[in-house]
């Protein structure tokens, strides 16, 4: 026999975990776990021990005596909590919302457990079809300018053929023999019945006696879709672009999921983007940060020129309005933002040298007089 894993360990909880943390795992896990939800044969078995887990951790008198004595304490002889016996002692109306209002848990208690509780057949419940997901890599010139870009992918839709049955044209389906219209089987589990899809019908109640021949009964075909998506001026990563209706089909009737363009926007070599502000660092030479000059600079949508006043040194910046990338929700655009960098002059000749000796003995400015302070 398997060893039993550790109860906190089942639930993925601390040891010190409040009454509230436990049910909100129990509930995380069983919405997960669930045969109803997830056919995995080893997810029926982690269901079980979960649902062990939360029958112990629930219970004050139950958990006290299991972290006193762990696994050994639900042994026979071993008193306290009287041993473990596979019942589950859950409030079903408190774990699954079922006091108050509507939705929530409560839904999913409907969904999950109904023919059970009610006796009555539920069949196959329309289900939303799934959404799809597209990154799309951008450049900040594409973020500056938007573009156009024609996107190709496949999913499912809808047979045409049966209209979404899984049965051929002119057939009837009939009831299924397996869970007599009902659409759910039950598994009995200690002193509860857990209602699952039946596996013949898979929880539409009807067999198709013959399938239809383009779908081969599944209802659904592949499909290659070309769509043209247009990405608007200043997005930035993780801005999404929903189209309605564009993804999976829904099953038993249900709505078809959407599509979601989501951009991811690449580093640039020149540019920094900070929200909407772009940042950059320009190089000068000493004799354009002593006299002052006009020069080029790039944008993202050509060159300008900027005046770079006479004195200036490294670390300080000119902003240029307005050149910036385009605000997504609204008019006009972030700045540019140019951090200087005064670049010393090396190798060099020896007239050169005799020109700035020249300019030194000019020069009467002593710019470290602050520090003399600090060297007497």
């Amino acid at each position: 026999m398997a060893e039993k894993r550790d109860y906190y360990e089942v639930l993925d909880i601390e040891r010190d975990a409040t009454q509230k943390q436990v049910k909100d795992a129990y509930r995380r896990l069983a919405r997960k776990l669930h045969p109803d939800v997830n056919p995995d044969p080893e997810a029926s078995e982690k269901f079980k021990e979960v649902g062990e887990a939360y029958s112990v951790l629930s219970d004050q008198e139950k958990r006290a005596q299991y972290d006193k004595f762990g696994h050994q304490a639900f042994q026979p002889g071993m008193g306290g909590a009287g041993g473990y016996q596979g019942g589950m002692n859950i409030d079903i109306e408190d774990l699954f919302g079922g006091r108050g209002g509507g939705g929530g848990f409560g839904d999913i208690f409907e969904d999950l457990f109904g023919a059970a509780m009610g006796g009555r057949s539920r069949g196959a419940q329309a289900r939303r079809g799934a959404d799809l997901q597209f990154v799309l890599d951008l450049n900040l010139e594409d973020v500056a300018n938007g573009l156009i870009k024609t996107l190709r992918y496949r999913r499912h839709v809808t047979c045409s053929t049966c209209n979404g049955s899984g049965g051929a044209p002119g057939t009837q389906p009939s009831t299924c023999p397996v869970c007599h219209g009902r659409g759910q089987v039950g598994q009995t589990r200690g002193f509860m019945t857990f209602m699952q899809a039946c596996p013949r019908c898979h929880g539409t109640g009807q067999v198709n006696p013959v399938n239809c021949s383009d779908c081969s009964g599944k209802g659904y075909i592949e499909k290659e879709e070309s769509l043209q998506v247009k990405i608007p001026p200043g997005v930035d990563t993780n801005s999404k672009v929903r189209f309605e209706g564009m993804g999976e089909a829904g099953a038993n009737s249900g709505p078809t999921g959407d599509l979601y363009v989501i951009a991811r926007v690449l580093d640039h070599d020149f540019f920094v983007r900070k929200g909407d502000n772009l940042y950059c660092e320009i190089p000068v030479n000493t004799y354009e940060a002593i006299l002052g000059a006009k020069i080029r600079i790039p944008t993202l949508k050509g060159s300008t020129t900027v005046t770079i006043p006479a004195g200036v040194s490294t670390g300080e910046e000119i902003t240029i309005k307005g050149k910036g990338i385009p605000h997504l929700r609204g008019w006009g655009a972030g700045d540019q933002v140019i951090k200087l960098k005064v670049i010393t002059p090396s190798g060099l000749s020896k007239d050169q040298r005799n020109l700035f000796k020249q300019l030194a003995d000019l020069d009467k400015s002593d710019v470290r007089k602050h520090l003399e302070v600090f060297t007497k």
